[in-house]
């Protein structure tokens, strides 16, 4: 009795995925999937470069986690501040390498803004875990995709959500490098050619921006093929 009882917990359980239709953060929905987890995808408009880009492979990618609830939230206040490449025209994105120091990509307290909502949609559904893909190790130089911002943001959360509120944010690929999760996506089938890297273009990718070079030097040091069309490639 006692086994039945666990098995119908875990088909209960709930997480909600933070999912940009990257690479990363499709990669850690389907570890939520893999885990037993019931997905809550939330997706951002925020403005960036390849927002319409982004939402298309984020709905792609939601068909085939079979996701029976999403939001996509729109957050126009980014193109406001500006203070970004990726979501203010005047400002170019960089393509000549990748740069040191936090780079102009950054959008500022970008996933403390997204944690905060996503912690509203999981207090609502009673879900247990927000799974996020951020990757300290082999990123751009974030300062909020780092082991100690989460661990703070996760405080933060429960201590200002309901008693009975319990989040755990899950980064499973925090620490993990592109070439590391080019290879788990490929054993878990995710579907790699429905995610989307550049902070430049939509139709082809430009091979050249920071997220390009990343992506890229994953796949090559996994020693497979990209499959989404590059300009440079």
């Amino acid at each position: 009795m006692k086994q039945v009882d666990d098995n119908m917990n875990n088909k209960n359980k709930k997480a909600v995925c933070i999912l940009s239709g990257g690479m990363d953060s499709t990669l850690s929905s389907y570890i939520a999937k893999n885990d037993g987890y019931e997905i809550i995808a939330v997706h951002f408009n925020y403005g960036q470069r390849t927002e319409h880009k982004e939402l298309e492979c984020f709905r792609n990618i939601c068909i085939g986690l079979d996701v029976k609830e999403k939001y996509e939230i729109n957050i126009p206040f980014f193109t406001q501040i500006g203070a970004s490449a990726l979501t203010d025209s005047t400002i170019d994105v960089p393509i000549g390498g990748i740069e040191s120091g936090v780079p102009i990509t950054y959008v500022p307290f970008r996933n403390g803004i997204f944690l905060s909502i996503a912690t509203a949609i999981a207090e609502k559904h009673n879900a247990e875990a927000l799974f996020i893909g951020v990757v300290q190790e082999d990123s751009s130089g974030y300062p909020d995709c780092t082991d100690t911002f989460i661990e703070k943001m996760q405080r933060a959360m429960n201590q200002g959500t309901k008693e009975e509120t319990k989040l755990t944010i899950v980064t499973p690929l925090v620490h993990m490098t592109k070439q590391q999760i080019v290879k788990k996506a490929l054993e878990m089938d995710v579907p790699l050619q429905h995610t989307w890297s550049c902070y430049k273009n939509e139709k082809e990718a430009c091979g050249l921006c920071d997220s390009c070079r990343l992506r890229l030097k994953g796949f090559n040091e996994a020693g497979v093929s990209d499959k989404i069309l590059y300009v440079t490639l």
